[in-house]
């Protein structure tokens, strides 16, 4: 039986970056408590450092005794290691990399055994996580191996603008090879399915931005647009299917014409998230829609040079916390059709 409140795994992330104090941050608000369990994955020793630097007293937390036993009205911490990871904040090492993964993989292994609902990973740093166990080029692709999933998307989201990529972490320069209709009917599939099951959007309509500038300009700016993105295009309008494009991204984003749509789907990393978070930094978050589990996380990095500081926002991994319980309620509950 599923208790009320969702049960929220948080990974520490990467002990020296702005994880640990944003997690904190969020946490020592004590109305989130009555939305969710959070369980925080690391160890009390990185939260009490944390909380005496940043001179925090409202966070009360309990440590986990037993596994899967947690308190519904507190902080829940599961210490995943013996304290004994130096912390320096803005310094990058191979330790603090190693905290962060081993959070990780404790926190997944015990969402797998159904002992959390959801999860929601704190910012890691790629170089120095980076190991044998973890050959990965960031969260996204170390879950969807680990979750079994077929195919999962990296879906920016936010109440303003939801964005998905056909391509992620990789050079510009291998965009277009990797930019097939195979490929981009795929992405789209899973963004249809995700806006109806986890954001209740019964009849999502759906933007297809551009590859080239212009969307190709009829092919005078490259084949891409014309001969892969707008016949998949029109394939899923034909059946049905509310998709819109190809787009130029430009025009698209100075017209503001995402406000029309329940989703966008960018060709690639910059395309979407800049024009995201020039819109919704502070509050979008990072959803892997695809797995068969929900997994959310801040729309930042480790930000290095501001750690330690008491700089910076929590507002992102706060609404990253709210998201994944709403997306595990939309998930589980009778659906409200939109």
């Amino acid at each position: 039986m599923t208790p009320s409140k969702p049960r929220i795994g948080i990974t520490v992330g990467d002990l020296n970056g702005i994880g640990p104090e944003v997690v904190i941050k969020a946490l020592a608000d004590n109305r989130l408590l009555n939305m969710v369990t959070p369980v925080l994955y690391g160890s009390s020793r990185v939260v009490s450092f944390y909380k005496k630097l940043l001179n925090i007293e409202e966070l009360n937390y309990a440590q986990v005794k037993s596994k899967g036993q947690f308190a519904h009205k507190a902080v829940n911490v599961v210490n995943c290691w013996e304290d004994n990871f130096e912390i320096t904040p803005g310094k990058p090492s191979r330790e603090s990399g190693k905290a962060a993964f081993t959070a990780l993989k404790w926190a997944c292994e015990e969402l797998k055994e159904g002992l959390l609902d959801a999860l929601v990973t704190s910012p890691i740093d790629k170089n120095t996580i980076h190991s044998s166990e973890f050959p990965f080029k960031g969260h996204t692709e170390f879950l969807t191996q680990f979750f079994g999933a077929g195919e999962s998307l990296m879906f920016m989201v936010s109440d303003a603008i939801k964005v998905g990529l056909v391509t992620e972490h990789v050079p510009l320069a291998e965009v277009s090879k990797l930019i097939t209709k195979e490929r981009l009917l795929a992405k789209l599939s899973v963004m249809e399915a995700s806006l109806k099951k986890d954001f209740g959007i019964n009849k999502p309509r759906i933007a297809v931005l551009g590859l080239n500038p212009h969307a190709g300009d009829g092919g005078l700016i490259g084949q891409e647009d014309d001969q892969v993105i707008k016949p998949v295009v029109n394939d899923l309008r034909n059946k049905g299917k509310l998709v819109f494009g190809p787009f130029p991204s430009d025009g698209f984003f100075g017209m503001a014409q995402y406000t029309r749509y329940d989703g966008v789907m960018a060709m690639y990393h910059d395309q979407g998230l800049i024009p995201f978070k020039s819109i919704a930094f502070e509050n979008g978050i990072n959803f892997t829609a695809g797995l068969s589990v929900v997994r959310t996380s801040p729309d930042h990095g480790t930000a290095y040079s501001i750690a330690g500081k008491n700089q910076a926002n929590e507002g992102s991994i706060r609404e990253a916390i709210y998201r994944a319980g709403d997306i595990f309620r939309h998930r589980t509950e009778p659906s409200t059709e939109k």
